[in-house]
């Protein structure tokens, strides 16, 4: 696998992007400039804030930045953000700012970039609360980039075992199975989602929800993967090994766990490294139509709802960021997708 890597530049690329992301989730709240929560409404969509080295009698100096100034503008009748220039705002490495727990357990303030006390460092802007969308975008990377795995924790045995019983039984037990799945299947999904959301009680937190929406996804989705695996272990059932191990007396549910589903390995990875885009684009898409993660949390999707409007995405395109980090983390998993199935299924590739 390390050497396709290295063959496969792109799928190295995606791989590394795809742990670039990862650890910049789980390391959210040192990177993070200010915490989840911050909120300055005197900062409603401001822009990103400018780095300066160099200052205005040209001279060299360490890294700086001016905090933003909102005022009304009689010309345009709009409020037009400057910068105030009376007083630089040093950034500090590794320095203090407000206090968290890292990994849930040592209580720290450290950061890897800070600015003093009076000063405003906003790398991509503000939303129309005026908090930091560099930082919500790491908080809410970590719902959007793991309600992948916690709906694959779910979906994938059921498919696996539901899909290894429905082939090695066969005959009417595999008929009244496959009647179910087919039945699960053509449930319109996101529909489906939207329906529920809907109808879920206001006063539901978001970590409610996204247990909610994980759990529905995992349940809708092993469906067609269980209809894969069934083909596989029909083909599979019949081999000598299996016949050897009936012959020396082994259960049926032994043989199915030990013997035919270990078969479908390759499948399942690539199967897996393909089905999490869909489960982040499925929950991107309830939280952008209000229907996922609710304000104040962050997920990307709920962030880009904001770049709906025509005015912000001509003025303020800043705020399309979560869109991008979710077309990237997408194609990287379907790279990697790809990448695997070269490796573990040579035949598929194609010339």
């Amino acid at each position: 696998m390390i050497k396709f890597f290295k063959k496969d530049k792109l799928g190295a690329l995606s791989f590394f992007v795809l742990v670039f992301l990862y650890l910049a989730i789980l390391f959210a709240s040192f990177l993070s400039p200010y915490e989840k929560n911050y909120s300055n409404r005197k900062l409603s969509y401001a822009p990103p804030s400018n780095i300066y080295m160099i200052t205005p009698e040209g001279k060299i100096s360490a890294p700086y930045t001016y905090n933003w100034v909102r005022k009304f503008n009689p010309h345009t009748l709009n409020l037009d953000f400057s910068e105030d220039r009376s007083q630089r705002h040093y950034l500090k490495f590794f320095g203090e700012g407000f206090e968290y727990k890292l990994f849930g357990i040592f209580k720290t303030k450290r950061h890897f970039i800070t600015t003093d006390t009076n000063g405003g460092l906003h790398f991509l802007g503000c939303d129309i609360n005026g908090r930091d969308n560099f930082s919500r975008l790491l908080y809410g990377g970590r719902i959007s980039l793991t309600i992948g795995f916690l709906a694959l924790l779910i979906s994938f045995p059921i498919g696996l075992i539901y899909g290894g019983i429905s082939g090695y039984f066969g005959g009417v037990i595999d008929n009244i199975l496959m009647r179910i799945s087919e039945a699960v299947m053509s449930i319109p999904t996101f529909y489906l989602l939207i329906i529920l959301a809907a109808i879920l009680p206001s006063n539901m937190t978001s970590q409610e929800r996204f247990a909610l929406i994980t759990i529905i996804l995992a349940f809708i989705g092993w469906a067609g993967f269980a209809r894969v695996v069934r083909g596989m272990v029909l083909s599979i059932k019949n081999e000598d090994y299996v016949k050897a191990a009936k012959s020396i007396g082994q259960t049926d549910f032994k043989i199915i766990l030990r013997h035919i589903l270990p078969q479908t390995s390759s499948y399942v990875i690539i199967a897996i490294a393909l089905s999490i885009p869909s489960f982040i684009l499925a929950e991107s898409g309830l939280s952008f139509l209000g229907l996922g993660i609710q304000q104040p949390d962050a997920s990307w999707g709920n962030m880009l709802k904001e770049a709906q409007e025509f005015a912000n995405i001509m003025y303020r395109p800043w705020l399309l960021a979560p869109g991008f980090l979710i077309f990237i983390a997408v194609l990287s998993y379907n790279i990697i997708g790809d990448t695997i199935r070269d490796v573990l299924d040579p035949k598929s590739k194609t010339c």
